[in-house]
């Protein structure tokens, strides 16, 4: 069966800079707190890498539904792995619309001391498109937080024909950048999705990535900042 994962790296980078600052339910993928891998002594507008947690996370779309996530947690706990069943997306003749778009939302549940805000700041792709002429993938991610109005986006689209494998890296764009609220423990919302379609009705085409990896793997990388209070 093939696989797909999301890779979720918190980084504590601090920025030195003042920069002013609905989701679907799911299975919960961590029971517990645990806490970051010790990192050297935090920049003065970052907190304390000890003191950051990802507390839990839930999820649910048509890319991930009831029952098809798992996740792992690598040995220094610096990288969650959510491993999906589900999340490919295809088109052809034979297969109904509904393959050609598939959907995950996610809500992380970041714990860290007082005084901070963080924000997303770039997302790693790596993955496999076979496109026949005619066929174009798109794969978006929309970052939010929980009562927050204000959303980040990176977006890619590739053009058949092609059939390889891809690595890309997407910043979001500084005047769309969206920070955490002060005061508060933001919940951090990820909107994924992965969509194919077709100028030609006999062309077919996959979005995934190749079998050793997963066949969906994102990495999000997150900036630190202090409250401007």
């Amino acid at each position: 069966m093939m696989k797909a994962g999301i890779i979720l790296i918190f980084v504590a980078q601090a920025f030195a800079a003042a920069v002013s600052r609905e989701a679907s339910s799911g299975d919960d993928a961590s029971t517990r707190p645990f806490p970051l891998p010790p990192l050297p002594p935090a920049p003065a507008d970052g907190p304390d890498p000890d003191k950051v947690y990802i507390v839990g996370v839930t999820h649910g779309g048509t890319g991930c539904p009831s029952g098809t996530v798992s996740h792992v947690l690598s040995d220094d706990r610096s990288v969650m792995t959510l491993i999906f069943d589900k999340y490919v997306a295809a088109i052809g003749p034979d297969l109904p619309i509904s393959d050609s778009r598939k959907n995950c939302q996610l809500n992380i549940n970041l714990r860290y001391p007082g005084g901070f805000q963080y924000s997303i700041f770039s997302a790693d792709y790596r993955g496999y498109a076979k496109l026949d002429r005619g066929v174009t993938g798109l794969q978006k991610s929309t970052y939010y937080f929980s009562g927050e109005t204000k959303q980040a986006s990176t977006t890619t689209r590739w053009v058949g024909p092609m059939d390889k494998d891809y690595l890309l890296h997407d910043e979001t764009d500084h005047a769309t950048t969206v920070w955490s609220p002060c005061g508060t423990n933001g919940a951090l919302n990820v909107n994924s999705q992965i969509r194919l379609s077709s100028s030609d009705r006999n062309a077919r085409g996959v979005l995934t990535t190749d079998s050793i990896d997963a066949s969906f793997r994102q990495i999000v990388h997150v900036r630190w900042q202090r409250c401007n209070k």
